[in-house]
């Protein structure tokens, strides 16, 4: 659907409102404007914004002629003319008006948001993982997304009276109210059957509410440990992100923790290999365990703080990461190595 792929101008009331959506996402926003007769039209949406973007610092007209089924953009010397798409063929977009909402900590959600996203899974054939289970509590907001590979958990305190509801949110589109409202003075939620709604400075998005049975995450989570072992969470990273490099082809990258010392090491066929060690109080047997290089890496990437604590069972059971306060949790599935 070509309509898809516009943006939806409509000019009325001394403003001039614009809507897009692919039919699972949608977004509106308005801004202030010399009118001159209200209507509508749908603009192709990316010739539109390349064109904006390079158009001089003066006013802007844009001027619908709809016997010739073009938009004229004018600004300075500057003119030229868009085909248009017929304004009926673009869906019609959810209403909000009755969707109550309230007043979220911005921060806060962001924050959550962007701890756990990474773990929403971008396979469309299981759609509930592609979302981020969203729970309001007395007090706190609990996020958790997970691909079945890994699992990310948050608890959040929140300030303000909110309701207690659980939605299970789109990560494609939480990940689009990070943008929209990353500047903005105030974040709003509503939730009403089918649709979520965020308002943030002027800019509303709405999504479609996932439906489906949201795994239970806190089964998952192993209860007890044979390892704790506390990391300096920046070099950590680093070394991960080094010796990852070798990690192709779905390799694994091994971590060998022995008496004092822990080594990250990684090896593909016709591609190289890396290794290297840091200290590490572990104490007991050596335990050599595989992951996925990219997961790892998310997972140290996403614990707060300057240590990390990686908890660990045996070999074939899951990691625990988290950080120096216990209100992030990231579970990683290992990769059963090779018996030398």
């Amino acid at each position: 659907m070509l309509v898809l792929g516009g943006i939806l101008l409509r000019a009325e009331n001394g403003e001039l409102q614009l809507a897009a959506t692919d039919m699972e996402l949608s977004l509106r926003t308005s801004l202030d404007a010399q009118v001159d007769g209200d209507g509508a039209v749908v603009v192709p949406g990316k010739m539109l914004v390349d064109l904006i973007r390079l158009l001089p610092d003066e006013d802007v007209q844009i001027e619908h002629r709809a016997e010739e089924g073009v938009v004229r953009v004018d600004s300075g010397s500057y003119s030229s003319r868009l085909h248009t798409y017929n304004v009926e063929d673009f869906p019609r977009l959810p209403d909000v008006e009755s969707i109550g909402t309230f007043s979220v900590d911005r921060e806060a959600l962001l924050d959550t948001v962007g701890r756990v996203s990474r773990s929403a899974s971008r396979d469309e054939s299981r759609p509930v993982l592609t979302g981020i289970l969203a729970r309001f509590e007395a007090g706190k907001l609990v996020m958790a997304a997970t691909d079945s590979y890994r699992l990310s958990v948050k608890e959040t305190p929140m300030e303000g009276e909110a309701p207690e509801l659980e939605a299970i949110i789109p990560a494609r589109a939480l990940t689009e109210v990070t943008r929209i409202a990353a500047g903005a003075d105030s974040l709003e939620l509503g939730v009403h059957e089918n649709q979520v709604v965020f308002v943030a400075d002027g800019v509303t998005l709405t999504t479609r509410r996932i439906e489906g049975q949201f795994p239970n995450y806190r089964q998952l989570i192993p209860e007890a440990f044979e390892h704790t072992v506390a990391l300096p969470r920046a070099e950590a990273i680093e070394v991960v992100r080094r010796v990852g490099v070798m990690a192709q082809r779905n390799s694994p990258l091994r971590l060998r923790f022995a008496e004092g010392e822990l080594t990250v090491s990684a090896q593909t066929q016709d591609v190289g290999e890396a290794r290297e060690s840091l200290p590490a109080p572990f104490t007991g047997e050596p335990l050599e365990i595989g992951f996925n290089a990219e997961y790892l890496r998310d997972g140290f990437e996403s614990v707060g703080g300057e240590e990390l604590l990686v908890k660990l069972i045996s070999p074939l059971r899951p990691a625990v990461l988290q950080g120096e306060n216990d209100d992030f949790t990231y579970l990683v599935m290992p990769i059963r190595l090779p018996t030398t």
